[in-house]
């Protein structure tokens, strides 16, 4: 095996395309498909489902790519520690975010950031998936931070952590003492939710629709931060990710039995236009307080 077969496995499953992978790595689609070929030979496991066109993941590939995402990262970040000193960053960052992403992870690597390189500043956008993607495309954004886009032909996307999206109740709520809850039970049962401009609506709706649950939508909201005031003073429930509850806050996220209600955050870029020096300095930053979040939340599941 050989460090070239896993850059080509981190850009096939990113991409899940052998045309656009093959034009990422810059090699030919035969080859990319024979070294993929060769990679799966070695670990004696198909990692690629291919029918036609469609490309995606087995279950061996998903359990191998956050290994191979962490050891490329390191290797990287080894890579970049003995290099010469970078050239000075200067100029204007545009990064649109997701509500939850833009209330802690973002900061603090902005944090950092900022500390690295104080001749860029920074400007951010709090804005729906949708509305991210749709600015990246228009060149009015040069990183968005969010879910996966809907049109992979123009933005690409690599998957930094994933979220599940919990009942978040508070104190006095009926279900503030559980470990689980159903979505059945949710049916008839009172919850504030974004409004269906966003992603993370229509995915909360499909669940909801699938357990044959029909709750009692009371208030529907644009941001986080109201949603939550509401749930810690009225015996309301939302759905939102445990990343988005502030610390100290006195509020329950209690796990959902649903499956599909799993979010992957990852970085958008726009394919015709190359990223800037800033955009790369601040996606290294991302993918390292990414990793950390991941091993920490690991630790609590164990």
């Amino acid at each position: 095996m050989e460090l070239r077969h896993l850059r080509y496995f981190v850009a096939l499953a990113q991409e899940l395309s052998f045309t656009r992978a093959a034009r990422r790595t810059h090699v030919t689609q035969s080859t990319l498909s024979h070294q993929i070929r060769q990679l799966e030979d070695e670990v004696q496991q198909r990692l690629f489902e291919r029918a036609g066109r469609r490309v995606r993941l087995t279950q061996a590939g998903q359990s191998l790519l956050p290994g191979v995402l962490r050891a490329l990262a390191e290797l990287d970040g080894g890579l970049r520690a003995i290099s010469p000193p970078a050239t000075v960053l200067r100029g204007h960052l545009r990064i649109g975010a997701s509500q939850t992403f833009a209330l802690d992870l973002l900061p603090a690597c902005l944090a950092r950031y900022l500390d690295d390189h104080p001749g860029v500043r920074v400007t951010v956008e709090e804005l729906p998936a949708d509305a991210i993607e749709a600015r990246l495309i228009a060149g009015a954004l040069d990183l968005g931070i969010a879910y996966r886009p809907r049109d992979p032909a123009r933005v690409s996307f690599e998957p930094v952590f994933q979220e599940a999206l919990m009942l978040v109740v508070g104190s006095e709520h009926r279900f503030a003492r559980r470990k689980l809850v159903h979505m059945a039970e949710l049916h008839n049962q009172a919850l504030a939710l974004f409004t269906r401009d966003f992603s993370t609506r229509r995915l909360i709706d499909d669940c909801f629709r699938h357990s044959n649950a029909a709750p009692d939508i009371r208030a529907e909201m644009t941001t986080i931060g109201p949603i939550l005031g509401l749930v810690g003073r009225h015996r309301i429930g939302a759905i939102l990710s445990a990343q988005a509850l502030p610390t100290g806050a006195n509020l329950r996220a209690i796990p959902l039995d649903n499956p599909g209600l799993i979010r992957t955050w990852g970085v958008m870029l726009r394919r015709d236009c190359p990223p800037s020096p800033e955009t790369y300095a601040l996606l290294a930053l991302i993918r390292a307080e990414c990793r950390t979040l991941t091993a920490h939340c690991t630790a609590l599941a164990d």
